[in-house]
């Protein structure tokens, strides 16, 4: 597959003869969710955001976009500088999280935007995703979602909509409260953006007694702190695969260097899929 870049052969295949001894019973898949089993591009443009939607005039107050902006044009700077230290870069993050979590709540999001948003069918799932989701289910695998969607409540609705919320799918994410008008009210805590996945234990959430013992561990990301999404898990082998939907010359080093496979070009699940045909064989 010409998409599919896989950083030391050898090591995979002996990573794979690990997992095969230990069966499905010992594996539990940990990924993120947006770009990552969900499509980042349709033909040559970039498949919109939850918030991108939000921002279209036909949601919230109307001053909600220049708002969210701002916040963006004064927070963003700080999340990609790189000379400054991590946690003050993860400090930062924090602060434009609370705001803008708060800024939602008072441009008056709705439940009714949300699943006016799913309904619309713009967010759109990798080719090959729903086997991917079929193969773990039949198999009894835990599939863990940590992701830092602002409005993660869309991720539950996404996969309720096309028929893929498995018993074996769990979701950590950040999700809103609403009122029985339908109007957010507050956001549950842990909080989380794309700094903090880390530090965001499994290990305080209730799925963690049911992956506790299944310590080799398939991750999936689409960027490379996605990595941190396995800290503080106490497993046996990890099998990284990472998502470069874009600027594939300019990054697949430090792809290569961070993930076991890196599929690219915004490619299908294919390659997982028989992945895991081949461990589960």
């Amino acid at each position: 597959m010409e998409n599919i870049l896989i950083s030391n052969p050898e090591k995979l295949q002996e990573k794979i003869e690990k997992f095969r001894a230990g069966r499905a019973e010992a594996i539990h898949v940990v990924s993120d969710f947006d770009k990552t089993v969900t499509r980042a591009f349709h033909g040559n443009e970039k498949f919109p955001s939850v918030i991108s939607l939000l921002r279209d005039g036909n949601h919230l107050t109307p001053d909600y976009a220049e708002r969210a902006h701002e916040l963006y044009n004064k927070y963003h700077p700080y999340e990609i500088d790189l000379s400054l230290p991590f946690e003050k870069r993860k400090s930062i993050m924090d602060a434009w999280w609370n705001e803008h979590f708060a800024l939602l709540i008072e441009c008056g999001l709705e439940k009714k935007d949300l699943e006016d948003i799913v309904g619309s069918g713009r967010i759109s799932f990798r080719d090959c995703a729903k086997e991917f989701f079929n193969i773990l289910n039949k198999n009894g695998i835990p599939l863990v979602f940590i992701s830092s969607n602002v409005v993660g409540n869309t991720i539950l609705m996404i996969l309720e909509k096309e028929g893929m919320m498995n018993e074996n799918i769990h979701i950590i994410t950040n999700i809103f409260e609403f009122d029985e008008s339908g109007r957010a009210t507050k956001v549950l805590e842990p909080k989380i953006h794309v700094l903090n996945k880390s530090e965001i234990a499994v290990k305080d959430h209730p799925i963690f007694e049911k992956i506790m013992n299944r310590k080799n561990v398939i991750l999936l990301g689409d960027g490379i702190d996605d990595n941190g999404m396995i800290e503080g898990f106490q497993f046996d082998e990890v099998i990284r695969i990472g998502f470069l939907n874009e600027k594939v010359e300019e990054n697949k080093n430090s792809y290569l260097k961070n993930f076991d496979v890196v599929i690219t070009n915004d490619g299908d699940m294919g390659y997982i899929n028989e992945l895991m045909k081949k461990i589960l064989e």
